[in-house]
């Protein structure tokens, strides 16, 4: 059975998820209308990986006996500038929820519920993944220059 405390804190997370979610849909969205139909694909993608997660997380809440809840996602920017600056917003959003996961782990801890604690290590494994491939991207994209910037959207579109 998991505790309130920890179905409140991961409810949380789900609509952060959520949020997350929305996030890189507009992102996409916006891409897509700047021309970069490659980053808006990559971008695509990683909206619906964001909607897995709160699946996972909701999933995992009523199998230990809990109610899973989305509560009110708010809205998101639409707007967001060069692909740079897109993906350099992609790295901190994920340093963000990286921080957030740990301290759900924290809290999983706290509660002494061991079954969490190994649901959750899953996705911080994840989140240093996340980092390192935005952070790879933002990398790519400042060393790249602006002729540079349509072959980075080229391999960013074969994203499977």
């Amino acid at each position: 059975m998991i505790t309130e405390k920890l179905q409140k804190a991961i409810n949380e997370q789900i609509t952060a998820e959520m949020w997350s979610a929305n996030l890189y849909l507009a992102m996409s969205f916006y891409m897509e209308k700047e021309g970069y139909c490659g980053m808006a694909s990559w971008l695509k993608k990683q909206s619906m990986e964001e909607n897995e997660h709160a699946c996972e997380m909701a999933s995992y809440i009523i199998k230990r006996g809990g109610a899973a809840q989305v509560d009110k996602v708010d809205v998101v920017p639409n707007e967001f500038g060069t692909p740079l600056e897109v993906f350099k917003q992609v790295y901190e959003h994920e340093c963000r929820v990286s921080k957030m996961i740990d301290n759900l782990t924290d809290l999983a801890s706290a509660e002494k519920d061991k079954a969490t604690q190994d649901f959750l290590w899953g996705f911080v494994r994840e989140q240093v993944e996340e980092e390192a491939t935005a952070s790879g991207i933002v990398d790519m994209l400042q060393k790249a220059g602006q002729a540079g910037v349509f072959v980075i959207d080229s391999r960013l579109g074969e994203r499977k």
